[in-house]
């Protein structure tokens, strides 16, 4: 099975609720990006209406541009192309390239190697990347052990002055699948504060950026999917605005082998899948791709690790855990405040 990348949970949302009738106009606009779909939702006062055409224009422009530059399953993209250099010398890449290189870094850096962006050629070893291995059942010791020494933050440098990025090793492989699609919804957000929209939704692959009201007047209502992978239902619904919020979960990509089920979210510090009983991770930033690193992160983790570190570091997060009884839920003081759970 060939999974995508993508952190999950997150693709309902409600924009009037209890039965209220939305007090004024919804403009949505949609389509495909980055192996998955978005949705932007625009509540406007009606002599304020959205030149739509326009606005998708510029919206797939801004998408287009991202996936040109970060996606791996692009073979000409920025990201594919740095991938194949074999140079181990300064590389020069986009200024927006290496910001976001150096951002993730940092997220690696803030959570000991939790979240990796070298962790690609693991992920393509289980079988979960790009590059389709063909069969799903664990790989053998051995190639795990030689796969990870490719693998590690730390072989990465960055100098977004020039801008340029430099491999420690000729094969380190970057994989952006954690940290693009939220950045790419920050960067739509950014496109909609410049063109002085005030109440939206901005939802790509699970992830999302809300600001104001939805038509309703009221805090965005944003369902937290129910982490089964025989339906899709709704675990909670939380209220929230002028936020970001993402989801990493394990309920939909993995496979099964002799008993046993094998997560597409795997720790680079061992190069194999997270094996507890954390099903999702939600956390809620100013930042979507913070809050899609951050998730990933914080699913590697685990729930009593992982837990711990969230509440030290005051990150918004809410954990569901399977366990005999069915799914628990358990959140961060800090994920308490922002949601008024």
């Amino acid at each position: 099975m060939r999974a995508l990348l993508v952190a999950v949970g997150l693709a309902l949302t409600l924009g009037a609720c209890n039965g209220q009738r939305a007090a004024l106009p919804v403009y949505e606009l949609s389509g495909q990006t980055m192996g998955t779909s978005f949705s932007i939702k625009l509540v406007t006062p009606g002599e304020e209406m959205p030149d739509k055409s326009l606005l998708q224009r510029d919206v797939t422009d801004v998408l287009e541009r991202i996936d040109d530059r970060m996606s791996t399953w692009q073979p000409d993209s920025e990201l594919s192309l740095f991938n194949s250099n074999p140079s181990t010398d300064w590389i020069n890449v986009s200024a927006e390239f290496c910001a976001v290189i150096e951002a993730a870094l940092d997220v690696s850096s803030f959570t000991s190697g939790a979240f990796d962006i070298t962790v690609g050629p693991l992920v393509n070893l289980w079988g979960f990347g790009p590059t389709d291995t063909g069969h799903m059942r664990p790989p053998a010791d051995a190639l795990i052990e030689a796969t990870r020494q490719r693998v590690g933050f730390e072989q990465l440098s960055t100098d977004c002055d020039v801008p340029a990025v430099r491999k420690a090793q000729a094969d380190v492989y970057l994989d952006l699948s954690g940290y693009a699609k939220g950045y790419a919804v920050d960067q739509v957000a950014g496109l909609l504060d410049e063109r002085e929209f005030t109440n939206y939704l901005v939802e790509i692959g699970g992830e999302l950026r809300m600001r104001g009201k939805n038509a309703s007047n009221q805090d965005w209502a944003i369902a937290v999917e129910k982490p089964v992978d025989t339906e899709r239902a709704v675990q909670t619904i939380v209220r929230m605005s002028d936020r970001a919020m993402a989801t990493s979960g394990d309920y939909r990509n993995f496979f099964e082998f002799e008993g046993q089920r094998y997560s597409h979210t795997i720790d680079s510090r061992t190069g194999r899948p997270v094996a507890h009983n954390a099903a999702a991770v939600t956390v809620v930033s100013g930042s979507a791709a913070l809050a899609d690193a951050l998730a990933t992160a914080l699913l590697v983790l685990g729930p009593d690790e992982g837990f711990d570190f969230a509440e030290q570091k005051q990150i918004a997060a809410f954990f569901l855990l399977r366990d005999n009884a069915g799914i628990e839920e358990k959140a961060t003081t800090q994920f308490k405040v922002l949601t008024g759970r």
